[in-house]
């Protein structure tokens, strides 16, 4: 039994279908084959030696074709589509830095903080005339004495994991109703 190629589907789950096809043929003509030997060694034959070439062909045959289409259903299956990653803000736009700064002695025990880290996220926000970055940055400390990390919250934003602040939100807003009644009131 010969496979072509160039006749099969495009469709992954006929592609499935086929591969489960051809393991269960594959299976079978191995046990014919080792069926076969058992037969050859108990008497001599030059009909058992064609059958089990013959099985072996078929074998070697369905073997490469399965590689085939094993490589064919490879190249189908579309490419996992990578996360997307959010490009940082330019550099040239003007920044302002913002501390939000947790208490300075630890609400369990008393003792005194030292700073371990801290969080850093950036919004960009428009001025009139202009943009600029504000730099959000959240130290975190720990406790000398019971090793307890604080941190303050992170300030809300309009959008919940967003890059665009509220000044910003504000004038695409007032920008787009603005250009919607310029383009309403002139005549055709």
């Amino acid at each position: 039994m010969s496979i072509e190629t160039t006749a099969l589907p495009d469709d992954v789950e006929q592609l499935q279908q086929l591969v489960i096809a051809q393991r269960v043929e594959l299976e079978h003509l191995k046990l014919l084959i080792a069926k076969l030997r058992r037969m050859h060694f108990g008497r001599s034959s030059e009909k058992l030696d064609r059958q089990i070439a013959q099985r072996e062909l078929q074998l070697e045959e369905l073997e490469i074709s399965q590689d085939k289409i094993l490589a064919t259903a490879r190249a189908a299956r579309p490419p996992e589509p990578a996360a997307p990653k959010r490009q940082p803000l330019p550099e040239h736009l003007p920044r302002e830095r913002r501390v939000y700064q947790p208490m300075c002695s630890c609400p369990d025990c008393g003792g005194a903080m030292r700073q371990i880290g801290e969080d850093v996220s950036e919004m960009l926000e428009h001025v009139p005339e202009q943009f600029k970055v504000i730099r959000i940055v959240r130290p975190k400390l720990a406790c000398e004495r019971c090793e307890r990390i604080v941190q303050e919250p992170a300030p809300s934003r309009p959008i919940a994991r967003g890059v665009a602040g509220p000044g910003l939100l504000a004038h695409i807003l007032v920008s787009k109703y603005c250009d919607h009644r310029v383009l309403r009131t002139r005549p055709p």
